[in-house]
């Protein structure tokens, strides 16, 4: 018998940016198991809907979980949700950052100056605080939390505020789009299996008169 070797993690990081087989071939699969989900169009694109409107929420590590939820609450189905999310990949996450803090600070009043490579380091200092300050619950150091002071104002918070309407916008689009499409695939999918149980009972009629 043989056994799967582990992946690693530099393995696990470099096909979170690129997976096997492309991001064509990633689409693809996704595509096709949304549109074989055993639900209604209508409760499947809601759960399209979820998963692309999260994908413009900062709630990173959390966005399986916030689609789910507001699939359960929106009536939509969940596994759609989840697969939705594949929306946000690091193609169209720093467009979707851009967009959203950029919004969100003009919203809120702030200077529009946080841009992609300041957004990367915001990120950065934000865990940096979290481990030193977890770190200095054991020693003697002394506890500083303004990079996270820093990354909750200028990016998270921008960020939440302005991805509500962008994230609403994309998340309509996307139901609109999916409904008919999802609706168009199932019925061409009944009638073929319509018309291959018809044949097989056919054949099967054919059999016993032949007895």
């Amino acid at each position: 018998m043989f056994k799967r070797n582990p992946r690693s993690y530099l393995r696990i990081t470099a096909e979170f940016f690129y997976p096997r087989g492309g991001w064509y071939r990633a689409a693809g699969y996704v595509i096709h198991r949304l549109r074989r989900l055993p639900d209604p169009p209508h409760r499947i694109s809601r759960g399209i809907a979820a998963g692309v409107f999260v994908c413009f929420t900062p709630l990173f590590g959390l966005h399986f979980l916030t689609a789910a939820i507001i699939a359960f609450l929106i009536r939509g189905n969940i596994l759609a949700s989840i697969l939705a999310t594949f929306f946000g990949n690091p193609l169209t996450f720093p467009l979707i950052a851009e967009l959203s803090i950029s919004l969100g600070a003009r919203f809120m009043g702030l200077p529009i100056d946080m841009h992609l490579p300041q957004i990367i380091d915001a990120f950065g200092g934000a865990l940096g605080d979290l481990w030193f300050n977890t770190r200095a619950m054991f020693t003697d150091e002394i506890a500083d939390w303004g990079e996270l002071h820093h990354f909750f104002r200028r990016v998270f918070m921008p960020y939440l505020v302005g991805g509500l309407l962008p994230g609403l916008g994309a998340g309509m689009i996307a139901y609109g789009l999916s409904r008919p499409v999802i609706h168009a695939y199932q019925r061409r999918r009944i009638k073929k299996l319509r018309a291959r149980y018809e044949k097989r009972m056919a054949a099967r009629a054919e059999a016993d008169a032949a007895e």
